[in-house]
Protein backbone atom coordinates (compact mmCIF):
# COMPACT_ATOMS: atom_id res chain seq x y z
CA UNK A 1 0.00 0.00 0.00
CA UNK A 2 1.61 3.71 -0.93
CA UNK A 3 0.07 6.81 -0.08
CA UNK A 4 1.12 10.23 -1.71
CA UNK A 5 0.48 13.24 0.46
CA UNK A 6 0.08 16.82 -1.26
CA UNK A 7 -1.36 19.80 -0.39
CA UNK A 8 0.50 20.25 2.55
CA UNK A 9 2.77 22.29 5.14
CA UNK A 10 5.77 19.68 5.98
CA UNK A 11 6.50 20.45 10.13
CA UNK A 12 10.39 19.57 10.16
CA UNK A 13 12.36 19.98 12.78
CA UNK A 14 13.66 23.11 11.70
CA UNK A 15 10.97 24.62 9.33
CA UNK A 16 7.53 24.55 8.20
CA UNK A 17 7.82 23.26 4.12
CA UNK A 18 5.81 24.36 1.47
CA UNK A 19 5.25 23.10 -1.85
CA UNK A 20 6.58 19.74 -1.06
CA UNK A 21 4.82 16.24 -1.09
CA UNK A 22 5.12 12.96 0.92
CA UNK A 23 5.47 9.12 -0.63
CA UNK A 24 4.91 6.01 2.13
CA UNK A 25 5.17 3.02 1.36
CA UNK A 26 4.96 -0.44 3.10
CA UNK A 27 4.84 1.81 6.57
CA UNK A 28 7.68 3.98 5.52
CA UNK A 29 8.27 7.24 4.30
CA UNK A 30 9.97 6.56 1.26
CA UNK A 31 10.29 10.40 -0.65
CA UNK A 32 9.96 13.84 -0.24
CA UNK A 33 10.10 16.31 -2.63
CA UNK A 34 8.77 18.95 -4.21
CA UNK A 35 5.65 19.07 -6.41
CA UNK A 36 6.85 19.57 -9.52
CA UNK A 37 9.82 16.51 -8.79
CA UNK A 38 6.67 14.06 -7.95
CA UNK A 39 4.69 13.95 -11.08
CA UNK A 40 5.61 10.74 -12.31
CA UNK A 41 5.18 8.80 -9.20
CA UNK A 42 3.27 5.43 -8.68
CA UNK A 43 0.72 4.85 -5.73
CA UNK A 44 -2.22 3.37 -4.54
CA UNK A 45 -4.08 6.28 -3.02
CA UNK A 46 -4.17 10.36 -2.44
CA UNK A 47 -4.29 12.42 0.30
CA UNK A 48 -5.25 16.03 0.01
CA UNK A 49 -4.24 17.48 3.29
CA UNK A 50 -5.66 20.68 1.75
CA UNK A 51 -2.88 23.26 3.10
CA UNK A 52 -2.90 21.79 6.57
CA UNK A 53 0.00 20.91 8.36
CA UNK A 54 1.88 17.78 8.02
CA UNK A 55 3.09 17.09 11.52
CA UNK A 56 4.65 13.93 12.75
CA UNK A 57 3.08 12.01 15.36
CA UNK A 58 3.64 12.92 18.75
CA UNK A 59 4.98 10.83 20.89
CA UNK A 60 4.24 10.48 24.70
CA UNK A 61 6.91 8.63 27.25
CA UNK A 62 5.15 9.85 30.71
CA UNK A 63 1.31 9.21 30.72
CA UNK A 64 -0.79 6.98 33.47
CA UNK A 65 -3.75 6.31 31.72
CA UNK A 66 -6.89 8.13 30.34
CA UNK A 67 -10.65 7.20 29.66
CA UNK A 68 -11.38 6.15 32.64
CA UNK A 69 -8.30 3.62 32.72
CA UNK A 70 -4.88 3.69 34.19
CA UNK A 71 -1.97 0.88 33.20
CA UNK A 72 -2.34 0.10 37.31
CA UNK A 73 -5.41 -1.90 36.63
CA UNK A 74 -3.33 -4.33 34.19
CA UNK A 75 -6.12 -5.45 31.73
CA UNK A 76 -6.08 -5.61 28.44
CA UNK A 77 -8.60 -3.23 27.81
CA UNK A 78 -6.72 -0.62 30.04
CA UNK A 79 -4.65 -0.75 27.35
CA UNK A 80 -6.50 -0.71 24.20
CA UNK A 81 -8.94 1.98 25.47
CA UNK A 82 -5.79 4.32 26.19
CA UNK A 83 -4.10 4.11 23.37
CA UNK A 84 -7.17 4.67 21.37
CA UNK A 85 -7.66 7.49 23.26
CA UNK A 86 -4.18 8.60 22.57
CA UNK A 87 -4.47 7.70 19.00
CA UNK A 88 -7.23 10.38 18.62
CA UNK A 89 -4.95 13.39 19.86
CA UNK A 90 -2.25 12.52 17.72
CA UNK A 91 -0.13 10.46 19.83
CA UNK A 92 0.89 7.58 17.76
CA UNK A 93 3.73 5.75 20.19
CA UNK A 94 3.97 6.11 23.79
CA UNK A 95 5.27 4.43 26.89
CA UNK A 96 3.34 3.09 29.67
CA UNK A 97 3.63 4.47 33.32
CA UNK A 98 4.03 1.84 35.84
CA UNK A 99 3.81 4.44 39.27
CA UNK A 100 4.72 3.65 42.91
CA UNK A 101 2.82 0.63 44.20
CA UNK A 102 3.75 -2.76 46.27
CA UNK A 103 6.26 -5.33 44.12
CA UNK A 104 3.20 -7.16 43.56
CA UNK A 105 1.54 -4.87 41.43
CA UNK A 106 4.34 -3.22 39.74
CA UNK A 107 4.92 -6.95 38.42
CA UNK A 108 1.87 -7.50 37.25
CA UNK A 109 1.56 -4.07 35.62
CA UNK A 110 4.98 -5.06 33.74
CA UNK A 111 3.62 -8.47 32.44
CA UNK A 112 0.16 -6.58 31.18
CA UNK A 113 2.54 -4.32 28.87
CA UNK A 114 5.13 -6.73 28.06
CA UNK A 115 2.69 -9.51 26.95
CA UNK A 116 0.37 -6.64 24.78
CA UNK A 117 0.00 -7.07 21.28
CA UNK A 118 -0.17 -3.59 19.31
CA UNK A 119 -3.31 -3.07 17.60
CA UNK A 120 -3.52 -1.13 13.99
CA UNK A 121 -6.05 1.02 15.56
CA UNK A 122 -4.49 2.17 18.30
CA UNK A 123 -1.28 4.42 19.46
CA UNK A 124 1.48 1.74 19.54
CA UNK A 125 3.09 1.44 23.03
CA UNK A 126 6.89 1.44 22.72
CA UNK A 127 7.71 0.18 26.34
CA UNK A 128 7.55 0.70 30.05
CA UNK A 129 8.23 4.20 32.31
CA UNK A 130 8.89 2.89 35.88
CA UNK A 131 7.92 6.44 38.30
CA UNK A 132 9.28 4.79 41.15
CA UNK A 133 9.21 3.30 43.71
CA UNK A 134 12.50 4.74 44.39
CA UNK A 135 11.75 8.03 45.86
CA UNK A 136 12.27 10.74 48.25
CA UNK A 137 9.36 10.69 50.83
CA UNK A 138 9.56 14.19 51.13
CA UNK A 139 8.64 15.05 47.62
CA UNK A 140 6.55 12.21 46.69
CA UNK A 141 3.82 14.06 45.31
CA UNK A 142 1.09 11.69 44.46
CA UNK A 143 3.26 8.74 44.80
CA UNK A 144 1.83 6.16 47.72
CA UNK A 145 4.02 6.98 50.33
CA UNK A 146 3.69 3.34 52.15
CA UNK A 147 5.29 1.80 48.74
CA UNK A 148 8.28 4.37 48.59
CA UNK A 149 11.38 2.11 49.29
CA UNK A 150 15.35 2.02 48.71
CA UNK A 151 16.58 1.33 45.73
CA UNK A 152 16.51 -2.46 44.30
CA UNK A 153 18.79 -4.13 41.57
CA UNK A 154 17.84 -7.23 42.04
CA UNK A 155 13.94 -6.45 41.82
CA UNK A 156 14.87 -4.27 38.54
CA UNK A 157 17.02 -7.04 37.13
CA UNK A 158 13.91 -9.02 37.65
CA UNK A 159 11.84 -5.82 36.49
CA UNK A 160 13.75 -6.46 32.94
CA UNK A 161 13.86 -9.89 32.63
CA UNK A 162 9.93 -9.64 32.76
CA UNK A 163 9.68 -6.76 30.74
CA UNK A 164 11.70 -8.60 27.91
CA UNK A 165 13.68 -5.96 27.90
CA UNK A 166 10.34 -3.63 27.69
CA UNK A 167 11.56 -1.46 30.12
CA UNK A 168 12.92 1.80 28.50
CA UNK A 169 12.81 4.10 31.33
CA UNK A 170 13.03 4.74 34.97
CA UNK A 171 12.50 7.35 37.36
CA UNK A 172 14.26 7.73 40.48
CA UNK A 173 15.57 10.24 43.03
CA UNK A 174 19.52 10.04 42.74
CA UNK A 175 20.47 11.06 46.19
CA UNK A 176 18.45 7.61 48.10
CA UNK A 177 21.27 5.02 49.07
CA UNK A 178 22.25 2.72 46.50
CA UNK A 179 21.19 5.43 43.60
CA UNK A 180 24.13 5.58 41.76
CA UNK A 181 24.73 1.64 41.03
CA UNK A 182 21.09 1.68 39.60
CA UNK A 183 21.85 4.14 37.68
CA UNK A 184 24.59 2.84 36.78
CA UNK A 185 23.10 -0.73 35.55
CA UNK A 186 20.62 0.62 33.89
CA UNK A 187 22.57 2.84 31.15
CA UNK A 188 24.30 -0.42 30.91
CA UNK A 189 20.86 -1.80 30.06
CA UNK A 190 20.43 0.97 27.48
CA UNK A 191 17.23 2.25 29.85
CA UNK A 192 17.21 5.44 30.25
CA UNK A 193 17.49 7.29 33.66
CA UNK A 194 15.68 10.11 34.99
CA UNK A 195 15.61 12.44 38.09
CA UNK A 196 11.92 12.60 39.72
CA UNK A 197 9.90 12.63 43.24
CA UNK A 198 13.72 14.15 45.00
CA UNK A 199 15.23 16.33 47.31
CA UNK A 200 18.47 15.91 45.91
CA UNK A 201 21.11 18.80 46.19
CA UNK A 202 22.64 20.80 43.21
CA UNK A 203 25.61 18.23 44.14
CA UNK A 204 23.35 15.00 44.02
CA UNK A 205 21.88 15.74 41.02
CA UNK A 206 24.99 16.47 39.45
CA UNK A 207 26.17 12.38 40.92
CA UNK A 208 23.34 11.07 39.48
CA UNK A 209 24.07 12.71 35.92
CA UNK A 210 27.76 12.02 35.64
CA UNK A 211 26.78 8.40 36.58
CA UNK A 212 23.88 8.14 34.02
CA UNK A 213 20.80 10.50 34.08
CA UNK A 214 19.94 12.08 31.12
CA UNK A 215 16.28 12.85 31.85
CA UNK A 216 14.24 15.18 34.63
CA UNK A 217 10.95 14.03 35.31
CA UNK A 218 8.48 16.85 34.71
CA UNK A 219 10.86 19.51 35.72
CA UNK A 220 9.73 21.75 38.87
CA UNK A 221 7.19 19.29 40.31
CA UNK A 222 8.33 17.08 42.80
CA UNK A 223 11.65 17.81 43.20
CA UNK A 224 13.74 20.44 45.22
CA UNK A 225 12.66 24.05 44.71
CA UNK A 226 15.79 26.27 42.96
CA UNK A 227 17.57 28.41 45.37
CA UNK A 228 20.47 31.09 44.42
CA UNK A 229 22.36 29.40 47.03
CA UNK A 230 21.58 25.60 46.50
CA UNK A 231 20.57 25.59 42.75
CA UNK A 232 19.23 21.55 43.61
CA UNK A 233 18.15 19.50 41.17
CA UNK A 234 16.36 22.12 39.01
CA UNK A 235 19.50 24.38 38.79
CA UNK A 236 21.58 20.84 37.53
CA UNK A 237 18.68 19.79 34.79
CA UNK A 238 18.86 23.42 33.56
CA UNK A 239 22.58 23.75 32.71
CA UNK A 240 23.42 20.19 32.02
CA UNK A 241 23.35 19.58 28.43
CA UNK A 242 23.17 16.13 28.94
CA UNK A 243 19.94 16.10 31.08
CA UNK A 244 16.27 16.87 28.64
CA UNK A 245 13.84 17.91 30.84
CA UNK A 246 9.96 16.79 30.86
CA UNK A 247 7.68 20.03 31.07
CA UNK A 248 3.72 19.20 31.58
CA UNK A 249 2.49 22.35 29.34
CA UNK A 250 -1.32 22.16 31.30
CA UNK A 251 -1.19 25.32 32.33
CA UNK A 252 -1.27 24.21 35.94
CA UNK A 253 1.45 22.41 36.86
CA UNK A 254 3.90 25.44 35.28
CA UNK A 255 3.46 29.28 35.40
CA UNK A 256 4.19 29.97 31.76
CA UNK A 257 7.43 31.95 33.10
CA UNK A 258 8.90 28.88 34.30
CA UNK A 259 8.10 27.18 31.14
CA UNK A 260 10.09 30.11 29.15
CA UNK A 261 13.22 29.88 31.19
CA UNK A 262 13.38 26.13 30.96
CA UNK A 263 13.35 26.73 27.23
CA UNK A 264 15.86 29.49 26.98
CA UNK A 265 17.82 27.32 29.14
CA UNK A 266 17.46 24.17 27.34
CA UNK A 267 16.03 24.91 23.76
CA UNK A 268 13.53 22.65 21.88
CA UNK A 269 15.85 19.80 21.31
CA UNK A 270 16.08 18.91 24.94
CA UNK A 271 12.48 20.41 26.01
CA UNK A 272 10.33 17.32 26.15
CA UNK A 273 6.39 17.60 25.94
CA UNK A 274 4.44 14.92 28.37
CA UNK A 275 0.86 14.65 29.42
CA UNK A 276 1.19 13.15 33.13
CA UNK A 277 -1.72 11.84 32.31
CA UNK A 278 -4.12 10.28 34.88
CA UNK A 279 -7.31 8.50 34.11
CA UNK A 280 -9.40 11.20 34.47
CA UNK A 281 -7.89 12.53 30.93
CA UNK A 282 -10.67 12.86 28.32
CA UNK A 283 -13.43 12.42 31.07
CA UNK A 284 -15.52 14.78 32.62
CA UNK A 285 -14.91 16.44 36.29
CA UNK A 286 -15.41 13.85 39.28
CA UNK A 287 -13.90 11.74 41.35
CA UNK A 288 -10.77 9.46 40.12
CA UNK A 289 -8.16 6.98 41.66
CA UNK A 290 -4.59 7.00 41.39
CA UNK A 291 -2.52 4.54 43.27
CA UNK A 292 -4.72 3.78 45.65
CA UNK A 293 -5.82 7.09 46.29
CA UNK A 294 -8.53 9.20 45.81
CA UNK A 295 -8.50 12.23 43.49
CA UNK A 296 -10.85 14.91 42.75
CA UNK A 297 -10.96 16.77 39.33
CA UNK A 298 -12.22 20.05 39.09
CA UNK A 299 -11.91 22.09 36.31
CA UNK A 300 -9.53 19.59 34.68
CA UNK A 301 -7.49 20.19 37.89
CA UNK A 302 -6.65 16.44 39.44
CA UNK A 303 -5.77 16.37 43.43
CA UNK A 304 -5.23 14.79 46.36
CA UNK A 305 -7.48 15.59 49.61
CA UNK A 306 -4.03 17.39 50.61
CA UNK A 307 -4.34 19.45 47.56
CA UNK A 308 -1.06 18.04 45.87
CA UNK A 309 -1.80 17.92 42.43
CA UNK A 310 -1.75 14.01 41.11
CA UNK A 311 -1.57 14.03 37.71
CA UNK A 312 -2.88 15.92 34.90
CA UNK A 313 -5.73 16.03 32.41
CA UNK A 314 -4.00 17.06 29.67
CA UNK A 315 -3.00 15.43 26.18
CA UNK A 316 -0.12 15.76 24.05
CA UNK A 317 -2.43 17.74 21.23
CA UNK A 318 -3.38 20.37 23.76
CA UNK A 319 0.03 20.58 25.11
CA UNK A 320 1.65 21.95 21.77
CA UNK A 321 -1.57 23.99 21.27
CA UNK A 322 -0.83 25.33 24.89
CA UNK A 323 2.44 26.14 23.16
CA UNK A 324 1.77 28.20 20.49
CA UNK A 325 -1.22 29.88 21.30
CA UNK A 326 -0.21 31.28 25.05
CA UNK A 327 3.70 30.94 24.68
CA UNK A 328 3.92 31.97 20.80
CA UNK A 329 6.06 28.89 20.12
CA UNK A 330 6.25 28.36 16.45
CA UNK A 331 4.32 25.51 15.65
CA UNK A 332 7.14 23.17 14.12
CA UNK A 333 9.33 23.85 17.51
CA UNK A 334 6.12 22.83 19.56
CA UNK A 335 6.02 19.72 18.17
CA UNK A 336 9.33 19.04 17.99
CA UNK A 337 9.14 18.85 21.90
CA UNK A 338 6.09 15.90 21.50
CA UNK A 339 7.52 13.88 18.90
CA UNK A 340 11.50 14.22 17.83
CA UNK A 341 12.82 15.31 21.52
CA UNK A 342 11.02 12.43 23.44
CA UNK A 343 12.09 10.58 20.78
CA UNK A 344 15.89 11.20 21.39
CA UNK A 345 15.09 10.75 25.17
CA UNK A 346 14.19 6.88 24.90
CA UNK A 347 16.28 6.16 22.14
CA UNK A 348 14.28 5.41 19.15
CA UNK A 349 14.71 8.64 17.26
CA UNK A 350 16.34 6.28 14.62
CA UNK A 351 12.80 4.92 13.55
CA UNK A 352 10.26 7.71 14.79
CA UNK A 353 9.65 11.28 15.73
CA UNK A 354 10.32 13.02 12.53
CA UNK A 355 8.94 13.01 9.08
CA UNK A 356 12.17 11.51 7.29
CA UNK A 357 13.12 9.21 4.35
CA UNK A 358 13.00 5.79 6.05
CA UNK A 359 11.28 6.87 9.68
CA UNK A 360 7.98 5.08 10.32
CA UNK A 361 4.71 7.05 8.88
CA UNK A 362 3.20 8.11 11.81
CA UNK A 363 1.82 11.38 10.44
CA UNK A 364 -1.00 13.72 11.38
CA UNK A 365 -2.75 16.13 9.55
CA UNK A 366 -3.21 19.60 11.72
CA UNK A 367 -5.08 22.50 11.11
CA UNK A 368 -4.06 26.42 12.16
CA UNK A 369 -5.55 25.58 15.68
CA UNK A 370 -3.21 22.77 16.11
CA UNK A 371 -6.67 20.02 15.87
CA UNK A 372 -5.97 16.44 14.58
CA UNK A 373 -8.04 15.90 11.08
CA UNK A 374 -6.17 12.36 9.88
CA UNK A 375 -3.85 10.07 11.71
CA UNK A 376 -1.41 8.16 10.17
CA UNK A 377 -0.03 5.28 11.97
CA UNK A 378 2.67 2.60 10.10
CA UNK A 379 1.67 4.04 6.48
CA UNK A 380 -2.39 3.55 7.24
CA UNK A 381 -4.89 5.92 8.01
CA UNK A 382 -6.36 5.16 11.02
CA UNK A 383 -8.38 8.12 11.93
CA UNK A 384 -10.07 11.10 9.91
CA UNK A 385 -12.52 13.64 9.95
Amino acid sequence: MSILLRNIKIITPSEVLIGYEVLVKQGKITKIDLQENMQNIEFDEIIDGKGQYLSPGFIDIHNHGNSGYDFMDSTIEAIDSIGKYHLQNGVTSYLGTVLTQSYENIVEAVKNIANYENKENSSQILGIHLEGPFFSHSKKGAQPDKFIRDPDIIFIKELIKISDNKLKMVSIAPEKDGALELIRYLKEKNVAVSMAHSNATYEEAMNGINNGVTISTHLYNGMRSFNHREPGIVGASLTDDRVCCELICDRIHLHDAAIKLALKAKGTDKAVLVSDAMRAAGLKDGEFELGGQKVMVINGEARLSDGSLAGSTLNLNKAVYNMVKFLNVPIHEAVKMASLSPARAIGVHVNKGSIEVGKDADMLLLDDNVNVSCVIKGGNVIFKK
